[in-house]
């Protein structure tokens, strides 16, 4: 029986990272044993992917009408961007904000619908949103998230295309009406020529100035976005770090909460024991006061026995 390889790969990319090997393998021994080496070999060739884009591949996966748009979006902002569109580039980036956080709380409640993925303050949230970003940057990035196999998170560290300037070519046009054409002097031909070439001169050099003046542009974003890189990464050591020491804390404190509850199941062993004791002193005491009580009551009857030996005789005639 044939395989279904892109079936299978659904299935193992839906598998949580730290058990992707073990069933990668068992799915190459299935292929094996049914005598289709090759497709064996193939999928011995997957690879495992990270806890992010494992989270990135079950929104594909499982909602893959959200991913639909990342490809189109990816490349109406990469157009508008190319032609300087600013209010049209506004839109766009709007929408890709609003989409962007829109599946990452998809994400979130899909993980919170699987009991085998990790609790949802070590859910890696922020790489999760630096894929989709870089999928609406790159429309090959986005192609391998719809495809629902990627390996990592995948980080866009640039700020789109460069736009080239748009040169246009102008020519003079032809005599209409197909009448006769005058004839020009050699000496104004050579004037018509030279002033031609001092206007194509004039005009390079505006186009290299306007060039030189873009690039100028281009270089100070450049930098500005360089160093919003910088502090991005920066933030995101900081934040990463804080994560970890939240991390830290709060298995610290699961540490501690089991072991009061543990202390607090011996304690109510400890007080049931104490409980049935108490009862049982309390039955025996009962038991006690009642026996005190028949004896006392004896003892009275003797004494009145002892002070009137006729009480308990018969009367004479």
């Amino acid at each position: 029986m044939a395989v279904d390889e892109s079936e299978l790969a659904r299935q193992l990319y839906r598998t949580p990272p730290d058990r992707f090997v073990a069933a990668r393998d068992a799915a190459v021994a299935d292929a094996r044993r049914a005598g289709d080496p090759a497709t064996a070999r193939r999928i011995a060739g997957w690879k495992r992917p990270t806890v992010a884009a494992w989270l990135v591949n079950l929104l594909a996966l499982d909602r893959p009408e959200l991913v639909a748009d990342l490809g189109p979006l990816a490349e109406a902002l990469r157009t508008a961007q190319r032609d300087l569109k600013g209010p049209r580039l506004r839109e766009l980036s709007a929408r890709r904000r609003e989409l962007v956080a829109a599946l990452v709380t998809e994400v979130r409640l899909i993980a919170a619908g699987r009991p085998d993925a990790p609790p949802a303050a070590r859910l890696p949230l922020a790489e999760v949103e630096a894929t989709l970003h870089a999928a609406l940057a790159d429309t090959a990035v986005a192609e391998q998230v719809r495809t629902g196999r990627l390996l990592k998170a995948v980080h866009h560290s640039g700020f789109g295309e460069v736009p080239r300037p748009q040169l246009r070519l102008v020519t003079t046009a032809e005599p209409a009406g197909g009448g006769a054409v005058d004839v020009v002097p050699q000496r104004e031909v050579d004037r018509g020529g030279a002033r031609r070439a001092r206007d194509a001169q004039a005009t390079a050099r505006a186009a290299r100035v306007e060039r030189a003046k873009r690039r100028r542009v281009l270089d100070r974003e450049l930098a500005a976005a360089r160093a919003a890189q910088r502090q991005a990464e920066r933030d995101l050591d900081g934040t990463a770090t804080a994560e970890r020491d939240s991390v830290a804390v709060l298995d610290r404190i699961e540490g501690e909460l089991a072991e009061l509850e543990r202390r607090r199941a011996v304690a109510e062993q400890e007080l049931s024991r104490a409980r049935l004791a108490r009862r049982a002193a309390e039955r025996t005491l009962t038991a006690a006061r009642r026996r005190t009580g028949e004896v006392e009551g004896a003892i009275e009857a003797a004494d009145a026995e002892e002070a009137d030996p006729t009480a308990g005789g018969e009367k004479a005639d």
